[in-house]
């Protein structure tokens, strides 16, 4: 499912992406954003009212709802907390359980629930990511495809078999995406930066695991996880598209009454931040250095996440028209692009800032983002760069509740994050609210220049042996 990232930026504000594009180990960029919004800054903002109806399954599920008679169309998304925190010690448990999912139950062989979605016009999809296990279906509202598709999608959910003969396959392509990310720069680093950012922390590891420990998981792990952890009382359904508020109901009864009622699962334990400034650097035979800086700070129910979104905006969120961007790209030329991001999540999420630049400009580079990163925590920003960040941030925000599967992925977050249900309509108000005050305060309280994680992978950096990557 492809969307813009300006639109994948602004889902990242419920947490919708905290995982970054889903699938990646580090936040999403604006690489694909808009450069402004002049053309619309001084007209009013539009305004999208979106009634979002909610209530819980009869086995203890959360159920979020919009109604879209636009098209002809149903979305559905059912979020556990289910990531890959909850792998414990064997990494990639997760991601393999959402490999297997739809590989065969007690009454239907893998080939049958493809083929039996294909003859639907329905398509079947299920991932996991540090905070959530994602399964998602989307169908045709006519009950002649709709009612077959749930009983295929619930049957998958509720009763998959994890047989051995996938599982070896499935298991032998989870080792070939190992050595895939071994041989890229910019996934070493993403990798190393989380081992380092969280240490023994759930969130430390990469999601898809590490080839050694994806070597210990049994199809009884597999079956195990999910008999724990996909549950109704540990599920979010999310149901956007041509039907009403009865139809609705029946259908979140129907594809949440196969699961065992269960229990939630435990809440994560907070991070510990870093006390000081780390350079963990990595040799990579490369042209490019690739730069990852950050630090641990953010959970999903921060209050000062608007005042935080916004002067990211204007540090390194908002493409071309961000401080970093003017000051290594444009004026001189170090990267192609710059980007920081914020990913809230269920405790303290990251904030990064990731760029590549040739191996002998790193060390400028590195000096560059340092100092830039000091200036404008210490200075803040002005009127004219808050206005500015407003108009970019209002004026995209429209599209990002365009489609029924945007409005799926923040409704999906809203009640994964234990979000207001105001949460959309709120949000212009929210961002008019900031003042430049705000956002000072907000990244003095958050991000400390001098506490930062820096990772580089690539050639010709210079780091103390101390500092260097294990």
């Amino acid at each position: 499912m492809k969307r813009t990232l300006l639109t994948l930026s602004l889902l990242m504000a419920t947490g919708a992406y905290a995982e970054g594009g889903m699938i990646t180990a580090g936040p999403l960029t604006s690489i694909d954003k808009l450069q402004s919004f002049n053309s619309v800054k001084n007209a009013p903002t539009p305004r999208r009212s979106i009634k979002i109806d909610n209530w819980q399954t009869s086995n203890g599920a959360k159920v979020l709802f919009v109604a879209a008679p636009e098209l002809p169309m149903v979305d559905v998304r059912m979020v556990f907390n289910a990531g890959s925190a909850r792998d414990g010690d064997k990494f990639g448990l997760a991601s393999l359980v959402s490999r297997m999912l739809d590989e065969g139950t007690p009454t239907r062989s893998t080939d049958d629930i493809s083929a039996a979605f294909e003859n639907l016009g329905a398509s079947f999809s299920a991932s996991a990511y540090r905070d959530m296990f994602v399964v998602d279906l989307r169908v045709l509202s006519q009950d002649e495809f709709l009612q077959p598709a749930l009983d295929v999608f619930s049957d998958v959910i509720a009763h998959p078999v994890f047989p051995e003969e996938p599982f070896k396959r499935i298991f032998d392509g989870a080792q070939v995406g190992q050595q895939q990310r071994q041989q890229s720069p910019s996934a070493q680093a993403s990798i190393l930066f989380y081992q380092n950012l969280y240490g023994s922390h759930p969130y430390a590891h990469p999601s898809n695991g590490t080839p050694e420990t994806l070597k210990k998981i049994t199809t009884d792990d597999l079956k195990t996880f999910h008999q724990q952890y996909l549950v109704a009382k540990n599920a979010t359904i999310a149901i956007v598209g041509n039907l009403d508020k009865q139809q609705a109901l029946a259908l979140s009864e129907k594809i949440s009454s196969p699961l065992a009622s269960g229990e939630a699962a435990a809440s994560l334990p907070s991070v510990k931040p870093l006390d000081k400034a780390v350079h963990k650097h990595l040799a990579f035979p490369s042209q490019q250095t690739h730069i990852m800086m950050g630090q641990a700070n953010l959970r999903r129910d921060n209050p000062d996440y608007e005042a935080l979104y916004v002067g990211n905006e204007i540090l390194g969120g908002g493409g071309f028209g961000s401080i970093l961007m003017e000051e290594l790209r444009e004026k001189r030329g170090l990267t192609y692009g710059v980007y920081s991001g914020l990913s809230p999540m269920q405790v303290e999420g990251p904030f990064i800032i990731n760029l590549s630049t040739r191996n002998e400009q790193t060390t400028q580079a590195l000096e560059l983002l340092r100092s830039n990163l000091r200036d404008f925590v210490r200075k803040g920003i002005n009127e004219q760069q808050l206005k500015q960040a407003k108009d970019n941030i209002l004026g995209s925000f429209p599209l990002s509740t365009s489609s029924n599967s945007n409005i799926l992925a923040y409704l999906a977050a809203m009640g994964f994050y234990n979000l207001p249900l105001d949460y959309l309509d709120s949000f212009n108000d929210r961002i008019n609210k900031v003042t430049v005050k705000d956002v000072q305060k907000a990244f003095e309280r958050h991000i400390h220049p001098d506490k930062m994680l820096t990772v580089t992978v690539g050639q010709g950096v210079t780091v103390q042996k101390n500092e260097k990557a294990k």
